[in-house]
């Protein structure tokens, strides 16, 4: 199967590591300057979360404090767009609001 890596990793990933770990398709993938790596075969597989009818990709206002402008709130590829982790939750800026795109399992900060 075709996977994307990326390449010139020198961190590596654990659980304590410092980054953050989601659930993601039966394995743990680390939050790590916007890109989602996976542990594969000695290298990381960059992953981006997949739009389902747990986290879809629809207009879905949220109350946002923040809105996502310089906040410290991660980065995360969902599909063909970023979102931003928050307390478990994706929050899409859509506009002029927040649009929730569903939770992840966070397994460790």
């Amino acid at each position: 199967m075709a996977h994307t890596t990326h390449d010139e990793h020198a961190h590596r990933h654990s659980e304590h590591c410092g980054h953050i770990a989601i659930e993601h398709n039966g394995h743990l993938d680390y939050l790590h300057d916007g890109h989602l790596h996976s542990p594969h075969e000695g290298h990381y597989d960059e992953h981006v979360l997949e739009v389902n009818a747990h986290n879809p990709a629809t207009c879905a206002p949220v109350e946002c404090a923040c809105g996502h402008q310089d906040c410290g709130h991660e980065r995360i590829p969902h599909d063909n767009h970023i979102d931003y982790l928050y307390k478990g939750t994706l929050h899409h800026v859509h506009g002029d609001h927040c649009d929730n795109h569903g939770s992840v399992k966070v397994k460790q900060q």
